[in-house]
Formats: structure tokens, sequence, C-alpha cells
């Protein structure tokens, strides 16, 4: 088996919840959703202009109070070219909140995430590049969150080189998904169910323990029936 790739995470305290602008419906039955996805600029700027939220924007802005955070966005490879939704969608708010973007931090593995379950997403974790500043504030931006697990990775990323990262904001996704803090009943419902011996697995594997999984990850995990069958489907995904 080669190496297995082991993006940082980092503790969530009092992380907000993904501040989201569109349904998942208005957004992927738009008909520029496809084109954008495989990477058109002139397509993801027309989504982006039609489902732009300004509302959110503002809480955004509130949650930022006197800070002027730079937007960074997660845009990855996806089978058919390179998502021009997250990068876009960054410059939209940018021209709106009056704050910089940062284009050079970039996904650098493909994980295919779009449309598969939660298994694959898990075990493929999305890892990321490029340059973060010391001390700087930094804002998420994704054009979809499903179980947070490319977002948790992106700020584990960004504070792991010395960034702090103030909130997210996605395009569209699962409304149950905006809350990416794992809540202390969920990690102690995940714990009774598996066990330990199953978290250690997890550590050897993933290099974090449970506390650093999204709300998202750790209820999928909660309700599987086995701790064999949790480290059976990582596997094959992997």
């Amino acid at each position: 088996m080669s190496e297995l790739i082991k993006p940082p995470r980092t503790p969530w305290g009092n992380f907000p919840d993904v501040l989201i602008h569109a349904s998942e419906s208005v957004v992927k039955q738009h008909p520029a959703y496809k084109a954008a996805k495989a990477g058109s600029d002139n397509a993801a700027t027309a989504l982006v202009l039609d489902t732009f939220n300004v509302e959110s924007a503002l809480v955004l802005k509130r949650i930022a109070g006197d800070a002027v955070p730079t937007l960074v966005s997660a845009h990855a490879m996806e089978r058919e070219g390179v998502n021009a939704i997250p990068e876009v969608f960054a410059e939209r708010l940018s021209q709106v909140l009056g704050w910089p973007a940062e284009t050079g931090v970039v996904q650098v593995n493909v994980v295919s995430h779009t449309g598969a379950n939660g298994f694959w997403r898990l075990a493929r974790q999305a890892e990321f590049d490029g340059p973060v500043q010391t001390g700087r504030t930094y804002v998420l931006v994704d054009d979809f969150v499903g179980m947070g697990g490319t977002l948790a990775n992106l700020k584990g990323y960004i504070e792991s080189k010395g960034g702090k990262v103030l909130a997210a904001v996605s395009l569209t996704g699962k409304p149950h998904s905006a809350k990416l803090a794992l809540s202390p009943e969920r990690l102690q419902e995940l714990r009774l169910k598996h066990g330990t011996e199953l978290e250690n697995w997890w550590h050897g594997r993933f290099a974090h323990t449970f506390d650093a999984l999204t709300e998202s990850e750790a209820r999928y995990l909660a309700r599987t029936e086995t701790a064999d069958t949790i480290r059976n489907r990582i596997t094959e995904a992997q």
C-alpha cells in the first residue's frame, strides 16, 4: 500500500456554523452548474451571481467584526476538470466585502467527493499546499459542504502553518452539515458506540482522534453498526 495521506486537523473551539448561500436544488439545477464544476469561469460567474446571498455575506461580515480576513477557496480537481466555483465565489465575496482573496492555496490531490458515499469521503482526505501568513486571519470558501471534511482539512492546513481560521462559507450544502464543530454529546455517543480500539486505529490511519471529526463525520460513524464495518469500508475506499 502506498503511504496514506494524513492532512493535519486542529481543534474546533467555538467555530461558527458554515454560512450557506443557496439551497442545493437551486445550485445544482442551475444551467451553468455542470460547466462551472468542470472548470468554466464564465459558467461559475453566472452561477455565483444568480445564487449569491447578500444577507449571508453581511452575517459573515458581522462575525469578522473589525477584522479584515483573507478569503481562501477550496478549489479542487474534479473528474471533469478544476472546479471553478469556489474561486469565483471567493472573488465575489471579495468584491462585496472588500476583503482580499488568496488564490495560491490549492488542493493538491484528487479525491472525487462529488456524488461519493460517506466512507469514500472519510477515506479520501483532501490535502492542501500553498502560502499561509503566520498570524493572518482567514475565512474558508467552498462550493458545497457535505460532511465538512474538506473544510476541516483546509482549516487544519492553514492553522498548522500559523494562520487562524475565523469562519467558513459555502455556496450550497446540506443544512445539517452547516455545523462543523463536533458537539460533546456526539463525541460521547461515538466513543460509547465504538470504543477506544477504533479510535486508536483511526489515529494511526489519519493522525487525529475522534475529537477532530466534524459533526457530520462523527454522526455517520456513530450510525454505522460495527467498528469492523468502518475499518473495512475505509480500507476498501483507500
